[in-house]
């Protein structure tokens, strides 16, 4: 290939990643229907009067058109008035709260966060992630040119023999503070965490807080799930006017209103710093659909007289109690959730049959990858590996996990609880 055709770096010469693994195993299968339970999409509709607002939306010829770069003033002002009382002051709406394309501008986050890795970090600078890390960060601190410095998130000890709460994955502070130097520039930060489902404790987040204010770090909050959380939660911003002047809090409508595919998102911050992630944002996209913003914002509006927030909570923690039944019968350990829609199961127990068929590109990978493709072909169910989510250095950490999404319609757990049954046949003493 000539020189000039060759790919950048960033996007070249990397292995084939989890999402196509899993797809290309789930398509071989002879076991269909696969139930997917590996990517976190929902499997039903937002309510009723989140999708009446967006068809309201799409008649309507402002809402069809270009939205400013910040956010339609409707969705904004939304946004103030639903996070306001947890900063327990006023948000001002045109100078602390900015919209962007999903949480990640790009496939999966809301565009928010590119956009604050675009705004402050420059080629060199470090920026610190515990693992396990949802993969898209990587991708987003490279793009400017940032170097990651990698923070484990250590598993209970005794997480292969018994349930323990997602709570008791735990950071060593010191490891953290060996991690800083004077090139980082910033810290990610993710609760209600993905894949674990821990909620960090207010001890946990102060730690964090004054290491930041310390060493004058950004933190990077990233706070998608922060309507799904099954213990106390607490909004790092939200501890100390200092904490909130470092701060940039990420969420997403995706994740709120069961709608993945809208691509809604939004940063909370001080002026300071949004400005230059709006700044950052302008240049990526523009502007996010302006129809879903309108649906967002009336969503907003209306999610507490509907006791919309509440209902949440109620569902998933039934969903979980209902798919989780199948590894307590099973007596397969698992980690309990406290937030989000994921549970991490230790499958050390199963034993994978000797000289099974693994293809290459499975087979080079850890003991997770295996079992995620041995239970996707022998019995139709797809879960996520989490090594993905771990540096090669350390992905042996969870090689015995599976995650799993919870997200679904009743009728599709109860099928996967009946197909996992199968694994009796797999699981040593």
């Amino acid at each position: 290939m000539s020189e000039k055709l060759k790919p950048a770096a960033r996007v070249s010469g990397r292995r084939q990643d989890v999402w196509t693994i899993i797809n290309e195993a789930a398509a071989a299968s002879p076991k269909q229907p696969i139930i997917n339970m590996g990517q976190g999409f929902f499997g039903y509709n937002p309510p009723g009067f989140i999708l009446n607002a967006a068809t309201e939306a799409l008649h309507r010829v402002e809402c069809n058109q270009y939205s400013p770069t910040r956010g339609r003033p409707r969705l904004l002002q939304a946004l103030s008035d639903a996070y306001s009382p947890h900063w327990g002051r006023t948000l001002d709406p045109q100078t602390e709260i900015t919209v962007t394309t999903g949480a990640n501008e790009g496939p999966y986050r809301p565009a928010g966060m590119l956009s604050a890795f675009m705004a402050f970090v420059e080629p060199g600078d470090e920026v610190i992630v515990f693992e396990p890390f949802f993969d898209q960060y990587i991708s987003n601190i490279e793009m400017p040119g940032g170097k990651i410095v990698y923070v484990p998130m250590h598993p209970p000890k005794d997480g292969a023999s018994k349930t323990v709460s997602a709570g008791e994955w735990a950071i060593d502070f010191d490891e953290l503070e060996r991690a800083i130097t004077p090139r980082t520039k910033m810290l990610v930060l993710n609760t209600p965490h993905n894949p674990i489902g821990k909620v960090f404790s207010r001890e946990e987040l102060q730690k964090i807080a004054d290491l930041c204010l310390k060493h004058k770090i950004i933190i990077l909050s990233d706070e998608v799930y922060d309507r799904l959380f099954y213990t106390p939660f607490t909004r790092i911003a939200t501890l100390s006017p200092e904490v909130e002047q470092i701060t940039l809090t990420v969420g997403s409508a995706g994740k709120n209103f069961y709608a993945t595919g809208w691509r809604v998102g939004w940063l909370i911050g001080p002026p300071a710093l949004l400005q230059y992630v709006s700044a950052a944002h302008t240049r990526i996209c523009y502007s996010s659909p302006s129809p879903l913003q309108e649906a967002c914002a009336i969503g907003f509006e209306q999610a507490a007289a509907q006791d919309f927030w509440n209902q949440c909570i109620a569902d998933m923690q039934a969903k979980m109690a209902r798919f989780n039944a199948i590894w307590d019968e099973l007596g397969v350990p698992y980690s309990v959730p406290e937030g989000g829609y994921f549970v991490m199961v230790n499958l050390a127990k199963v034993r994978l049959p000797r000289d099974y068929p693994f293809p290459p590109h499975v087979a080079e990978r850890p003991r997770d990858f295996k079992l995620a493709w041995f239970l996707i072909q022998e019995l139709g169910v797809a879960a996520i590996p989490p090594s993905e989510f771990y540096t090669d250095a350390r992905a042996t950490t969870v090689e015995d996990y599976l995650r799993f999404a919870v997200c679904k319609e009743d009728a599709v757990l109860e099928d996967a609880k009946e197909r996992l049954r199968g694994l009796t046949a797999f699981l040593s003493g």
